[in-house]
């Protein structure tokens, strides 16, 4: 296995408008990093480009030790998984795992012996003599990645692999991918656009947005300290709470805040950049605020909108001056529409962005992981 640096990296097709500017990024050896972003904000180019598939413009690309920017693919240690299982549909799931192996002249022993390792690991050595046809969607997919696996790469790729599936085998494989990582150690660059593929399997996260890294990090960095009001709203389900405000206080370790509607919150965050009068947006996540309107700063609506999950449910108030909040209740506890609720939320709970949508740092993001916790204490 090994590293990946991202130096500088740019992808233009007209020479004028870049798909890609500038992308720098560390991968480290054993590490998985999953791109994240909407459609079209370059994740599956910049993939492409790891695997040879699309010229680089400009920057350096090094796998290990060595620059591959001219290198073709198959000089370049990798092995990849695309969205659509590719499989030759006359060959058995033995042949198809095997074909890239017999065409680089490998030992028909060796062959034999990588296939049926990684056959074992996925489970699906029963299946060996299975035309692709005969197989379900998830055990096709298996068969993609036993294909990457018996190359023994320095880098696995993956493309999207999981949108083919229905909802509860895309759960299935993720886990199956996920302990696959751990089994084989490997460096993995997984492309995804379900942000929740995204929090469950990486180690790293790249969040991208129109050609740029917005931000790069854990999973609970991104969700606790997002960088923007981009990161902000693309993390997380349902989307992040969102109130215009303005700084009506600068405090040592905190923000007074006065929301549109007139009500004045605090917020535990940095003011250092912050000046009294400064136009701001509060974000709140549904999952941090509680139902029972004790303490904090609280908010009285109108319930519009109840979504069921079982052990959750979502709360959808249209508050006193209009607008929408979402707040997760309990599952177990009826909520009837149109009924009055109040609900409130920590200071810890709020994040600031300022007029560029730039993040102010939190003070104690630790607290904000549960409202009625912080609200007690």
């Amino acid at each position: 296995m090994a590293n990946v640096s991202l130096k500088q990296i740019r992808k233009s097709y007209d020479g004028k408008h870049d798909v890609l500017a500038g992308i720098d990024l560390e991968i480290q050896h054993g590490e998985f990093a999953v791109l994240v972003g909407p459609s079209g904000c370059g994740k599956s180019t910049l993939l492409r480009m790891l695997c040879g598939l699309e010229a680089i413009s400009g920057g350096e690309l090094a796998i290990g030790a060595q620059v591959v920017n001219d290198l073709p693919p198959s000089e370049r240690g990798i092995a990849m998984v695309f969205q659509s299982y590719a499989l030759y549909p006359h060959m058995t799931v033995y042949r198809n795992m095997a074909f890239g192996l017999k065409i680089a002249g490998e030992d028909k022993q060796a062959i034999a012996r990588r296939v049926k390792h990684a056959a074992a690991i996925l489970k699906i050595d029963h299946l060996l003599e299975r035309l692709p046809r005969e197989l379900s969607g998830g055990q096709r997919q298996r068969v993609a990645i036993g294909r990457a696996i018996v190359r023994e790469p320095k880098l696995f790729l993956f493309d999207e692999p999981l949108s083919n599936l229905d909802a509860a085998l895309r759960v299935q494989t993720r886990l199956e991918i996920a302990k696959l990582h751990r089994q084989l150690g490997a460096t993995i660059v997984y492309v995804t656009h379900d942000q929740v593929e995204a929090m469950t399997l990486g180690d790293k996260i790249v969040v991208m947005n129109e050609g740029h890294i917005q931000q790069a990090g854990t999973p609970l960095e991104l969700y606790q300290q997002p960088a923007n009001l981009f990161v902000a709203t693309f993390i997380g389900s349902p989307k992040m709470n969102l109130f215009g405000a303005t700084v009506s206080g600068v405090d040592a370790d905190s923000l007074r805040l006065q929301l549109a509607s007139g009500q004045e919150v605090r917020a535990d965050v940095d003011g250092a950049l912050a000046r009294i009068g400064d136009a701001v947006t509060v974000g709140l996540r549904a999952e941090h605020i509680a139902e029972d309107g004790l303490g904090g700063a609280s908010f009285s609506g109108v319930v519009n909108i109840v979504e069921h999950l079982g052990e959750a449910n979502y709360i959808y108030l249209t508050l006193q001056n209009g607008q929408d909040l979402v707040v997760r209740g309990d599952g177990n506890q009826p909520v009837r529409l149109g009924a009055a609720l109040t609900v409130s939320a920590a200071s810890s709970a709020f994040h600031v962005f300022d007029a560029s949508g730039r993040a102010l740092r939190r003070r104690k993001p630790g607290n904000m992981l549960s409202s009625k916790q912080a609200l007690a204490a």
